[in-house]
């Protein structure tokens, strides 16, 4: 019931406005037209129409002849527009409900628009007009069917594709973010803003223009799937060049200006110095190395920058921001001098040194022969790392290059200074082992004093061929100092040294002659190889293996070997087995080594007598004095 009473409400308020609308339009033609000049119906239309039998008209109970009825088409159509299907018209609100409102076209009925319609239009009133679409000439109960909304789609595509050909400037309402960019009302199509087209610089925050309404340019325009492009930074850029070309001819070197840091990368900064963008290297951003040029600036900060050089063809400038400042070097106080201590921080390090800024934009270099009194040399990493405070010694300034070298072992006492006390010749002691050589090993016996040991000084017995067959880096060895260069500053050392010889013991163990019992080791040219103890290993030759059978002994037999040659010097021990099972070759060798020793004591006999006689001469002689 109450939406029957809404109904016959609306129809009422639609049949008023309908009068009134064409009490109006016939006020109006009153007053253009002499009154004389006019018809009856023509004087006064709203009266002709309100008094027209409708009824019958279409029952044909009150035929009208064809000259009225021609005049009653023309003044209808003089009077009303053609409400054809999907037409675009101007209308007017003519009353307001809480849910519709009443749009007068100038047509034969009023229509009804939801106001759904214009929630854009908060302010919607009567008497604002409006462009509707004609969506239906009449529904069922003869009511005028509008599109407000249908309407605006079509102008909007209207207006776009002009402004697209035209190159003209639209309005748009920043809506939302979206991937990429933003989304645009404009006209109330949603278009796309791709976010390198908002404007010249990089934009970091982009839902700083989310509720902004801003001009823009229709870049592209796809029909098919109804998507428009637009963009901000179009309008700009030809006032950027242009803007540009005059900032670059008024430019000269040397000259300061104020710019904006529009952006940051690893290789330097971008400064916008007014429509026109200028790059400091890293390098001009100060005296002082830095890693990132963020240490120094950051984004949107007003900087004086100085015009170092720029390139009118291609419009690049190149900036410096250091050099708006003294050298420091030149700056650097008279009273520094060679010898002074300096603290400073450690700012890169290489393969052969660190490099350590003393004060802002001065640096010295720190060699790594100059970080410790050791000759073994080492990486400067081992000693600083980047970041460290360090203290040093001036060694050097250069104050015409802007060179420094620091040492920081100068802060210590020379470990050689009393080397002759601390290590004589002869005293034992403990070092490490910190590195090979083809002929030996050096041994660090404290910081800044290394040692070598010779390869012959490792071992009594053992035959080395390389150190790293004898111990590993990172050892501790026992050594005897065995000669000392303080001139030189070197150090000989012996590990062996530390026990006896063994071959002083072994030579009577192992004299010519001796049996001793062993195992065949290894088969090698020209015979073979026997271990009598670990520090003994004797060469039989190869006929020396000949057993009392006639066939030689193979690797792994145990067997008797007697002694044919000891040599201490050269650590050399020959044996043989034949001699053992072959009386006559022993009995050739006791006779020979008997007469050897014969001749060793007539040798002794002979040197007596003859000691003698001359004693007996010389006892005349005297006696004849």
């Amino acid at each position: 019931m109450a939406d029957k009473a809404n109904k016959e409400e609306a129809v009422a308020e639609k049949e008023t406005a309908t009068k009134t609308s064409e009490a109006t339009e016939s006020k109006k033609e009153e007053q253009e037209q002499p009154k004389e000049e006019l018809s009856l119906k023509q004087q006064n239309p709203e009266k002709f129409l309100e008094e027209f039998n409708w009824h019958n008209y279409e029952e044909g109970i009150d035929p009208i002849d064809d000259g009225k009825l021609e005049e009653f088409e023309k003044l209808v159509a003089e009077n009303f527009v053609d409400t054809i299907d999907d037409e675009v018209v101007e209308g007017e609100v003519v009353h307001m409900t809480e849910r519709d409102a009443i749009i007068d076209i100038n047509a034969k009925s009023e229509g009804v628009i939801s106001l759904n319609e214009f929630r854009y239009n908060p302010d919607l009133k009567v008497g604002d007009k409006v462009e509707v679409l004609i969506d239906v000439r009449e529904d069922s109960t003869g009511q005028l069917i509008l599109s407000h909304r249908k309407a605006r789609t079509i102008k909007a595509w209207e207006r776009v594709n002009k402004a697209y050909d035209d190159g003209t400037i639209v309005n748009g309402y920043v809506k939302c973010r979206t991937k990429g960019g933003m989304i645009v009302d404009v006209f109330g199509i949603e278009a796309f803003l791709p976010g390198s087209q908002i404007d010249v610089k990089p934009i970091r925050d982009y839902d700083a223009y989310v509720g902004k309404t801003m001009e823009f340019k229709v870049v592209k325009i796809n029909h098919e799937f109804k998507n428009v492009v637009v963009s901000h930074k179009a309008l700009i850029e030809a006032d950027i060049e242009e803007q540009k070309k005059e900032i670059i001819s008024q430019l000269e070197k040397g000259q300061v200006l104020e710019g904006v840091v529009k952006n940051i990368t690893s290789y330097g900064v971008f400064v916008d110095l007014g429509g026109v963008d200028g790059l400091v290297h890293i390098t001009d951003l100060s005296w002082s190395r830095i890693n990132h040029p963020n240490e120094i600036v950051d984004l949107d900060q007003k900087l004086n920058v100085v015009i170092l050089d720029f390139d009118e063809d291609k419009t690049r400038i190149q900036l410096g921001l250091k050099q708006l400042k003294a050298h420091p070097w030149d700056a650097l106080g008279d009273e520094l001098k060679v010898g002074d201590k300096v603290k400073g921080k450690v700012v890169v390090i290489a393969d052969y040194g660190a490099f350590v800024e003393v004060a802002e934009g001065v640096e010295g270099l720190i060699h790594v022969s100059e970080m410790s009194w050791s000759t073994h040399l080492r990486s400067a990493q081992d000693f600083v790392n980047v970041g460290d405070e360090v203290e040093a010694q001036i060694l050097t300034l250069d104050r015409e290059d802007r060179k420094m070298s620091l040492g920081i072992k100068q802060l210590t006492p020379d470990p050689w200074t009393d080397i002759t006390s601390k290590y004589p010749v002869g005293s034992k002691h403990k070092g490490i082992v910190r590195n090979f050589t083809n002929f030996g090993v050096f041994v660090e016996m404290e910081e800044g004093i290394d040692g070598l040991i010779y390869i012959s000084d490792l071992s009594w017995t053992k035959k080395i061929k390389h150190p790293s067959e004898f111990c590993n880096i990172g050892d501790k060895l026992e050594v005897v100092v065995l000669e000392l260069d303080v001139e030189g500053r070197k150090l000989s050392l012996g590990h062996k040294q530390i026990e006896d010889n063994p071959w002083d013991k072994y030579s009577d163990e192992f004299a010519v002659g001796t049996k001793h019992t062993a195992t065949i080791d290894e088969i090698v040219d020209k015979g073979a190889t026997i271990e009598f103890n670990e520090d003994i290993t004797a060469f039989v030759p190869k006929r020396h293996l000949e057993k009392e059978d006639g066939s030689d002994l193979k690797k792994g037999e145990e067997a008797e070997f007697q002694i044919i040659e000891f040599n201490k010097e050269f650590k050399k021990v020959v044996a043989s087995h034949m001699t053992i099972h072959k009386e006559e070759e022993a009995k050739i060798v006791k006779a020979a080594a008997k007469k050897q020793a014969q001749q060793a004591e007539d040798s002794k006999t002979t040197l007596g007598d003859a000691n003698q006689k001359l004693q007996e001469l010389k006892d005349k002689l005297d006696g004849k004095k």
